[in-house]
C-alpha cells in the first residue's frame, strides 16, 4: 500500500465524504463553470491539506461539521491560488496537466480564482465560521505580501537567507499552518493545542517548500515542472543562496549578472545548477530542511498516542522523502 493511503487510513470514511460535499458545493448552472470546475478537480493532486485539516481535527477530538467547512474553505483558496499563480508566471502545466490559462486564456484563470475565492467566503460566512474566516483571511494577505515580495526580489536578485525564509514562510508555511490550527480549531481543541498545531504547520509548511525548492536542481522531471524553472524566472530559493553568500564578491556579481541576462538559455542555467551542486548548496538546503522536520516532530511529540498522530508522522517524515 502506498505511504499516503496509510497516512490516511485513520480519516478515510472522511476523505471521502468531504470529497462529495465539495463537489456538490462547485455544482453550479453556468456550464462554462462547470466544465472547468471538473477539470481543476479531476487533475487534483494528494489532498495534502484537507488530510492535514482531519487529522488535526482527530488528533484533538471528534471530527464536526465545520472541520468539513474548514478543509472546503482551504481547498478552494489552495485552489484560486494554484489558478492565479499559472497566470502570474505564464506556467502553461500543472502537475504534467495544461493549467487553466493554457486552455481558456488569463481573463477566464483570473475569474476562475476570484470565484473559487468567493465561494470559500462564502460557504464560511453562510456556515458562520468567523474564527475560521479570520485565519483564513489572514493567509490570503500573507501569502500576497509573500508574492510580491518575492517578484520584487526576483527583479533587483539581493535575496539573502533571511528574506528567503520570510517568503516561503508567507507563501506556503502559513496556508499549512492554517490546515493544522484550522482543523484543531473546528473541534474545539484547547487554546495552548491550537496554538501548538499552529506552529508545527509553519514547520511542516517551511521543510515542504526547501524540499519542492530541491526538485529544481535535480536531472529528472519528476514534479511536472522543468529543471532549473526557478532560475529561469530568476529566483533565487536556499542552495543558491548558500553558495553565493560563500562566493568572493567578484564571482558573486558574476552569477547574478548571468541569471539577470542568460536565465533564459537553459545551458547557462545548467551551469549554474552544476556549480551550486559542487558547492554544497544541496546539502545545505537538505540539512535546513531536517531541521524543520525536526522541529514538526518535536511538537508532535507533545500529543498523546493515536492514529492521528501516528498519520501526522509520517506525513511529516513523507514530505522529505516524496519523489514529487
Amino acid at each position: 500500500m502506498k505511504l499516503i493511503n496509510l497516512i490516511k487510513a485513520p480519516i478515510k470514511e472522511e476523505i471521502k465524504e468531504f470529497e462529495n460535499f465539495f463537489k456538490s458545493y462547485l455544482k453550479t448552472k453556468v456550464s462554462l463553470l462547470d466544465i472547468i470546475m471538473n477539470y481543476i478537480f479531476s487533475k487534483k493532486g494528494k489532498q495534502m491539506r484537507p488530510i492535514l485539516v482531519f487529522l488535526s481535527a482527530k488528533l484533538n477530538g471528534k471530527i464536526t461539521k465545520s472541520t468539513f467547512y474548514a478543509a472546503s474553505l482551504i481547498e478552494l483558496l489552495h485552489t484560486a491560488t494554484l489558478v492565479h499563480d499559472d497566470v502570474v508566471d505564464e506556467s502553461y502545466k500543472r502537475r504534467g496537466f495544461f493549467s487553466v490559462n493554457a486552455l481558456w486564456k488569463n481573463k477566464i484563470a483570473v475569474l476562475i480564482g476570484d470565484y473559487l475565492l468567493a465561494k470559500g467566503l462564502l460557504l464560511a460566512t453562510e456556515k458562520e465560521e468567523f474564527e475560521l474566516l479570520k485565519i483564513v483571511s489572514n493567509v490570503v494577505k500573507e501569502m500576497s505580501e509573500g508574492e510580491l515580495l518575492q517578484i520584487e526580489k526576483s527583479k533587483k536578485l539581493d535575496i539573502n537567507e533571511e528574506i528567503y525564509f520570510e517568503i516561503i514562510r508567507k507563501k506556503t508555511a502559513v496556508l499549512i499552518s492554517a490546515c493544522t490550527q484550522s482543523g484543531a480549531n473546528s473541534v474545539n481543541g484547547k487554546k495552548e493545542d491550537i496554538e501548538k498545531l499552529k506552529k508545527f504547520g509553519i514547520y511542516l509548511g517551511m521543510a515542504f517548500q526547501i524540499k519542492d525548492d530541491l526538485f529544481d536542481y535535480q536531472k529528472t522531471n519528476l514534479i511536472g515542472k522543468p529543471t532549473g524553472n526557478d532560475l529561469k524566472e530568476k529566483k533565487l530559493t536556499l542552495p543558491i543562496i548558500f553558495v553565493l553568500k560563500n562566493l568572493k564578491e567578484k564571482n558573486r556579481k558574476k552569477i547574478i549578472k548571468k541569471i539577470k541576462k542568460y536565465h533564459n538559455d537553459k545551458n547557462k542555467m545548467n551551469e549554474i545548477i552544476e556549480m551550486v551542486k559542487k558547492n554544497g548548496g544541496l546539502e545545505y538546503a537538505e540539512k535546513i530542511m531536517l531541521e524543520y522536520k525536526n522541529k514538526a516532530i518535536s511538537i508532535l511529540n507533545k500529543f498523546e498516542e493515536n492514529d492521528a498522530k501516528k498519520s501526522l508522522m509520517a506525513l511529516t517524515e513523507y514530505i522529505i522523502i516524496r519523489k514529487k
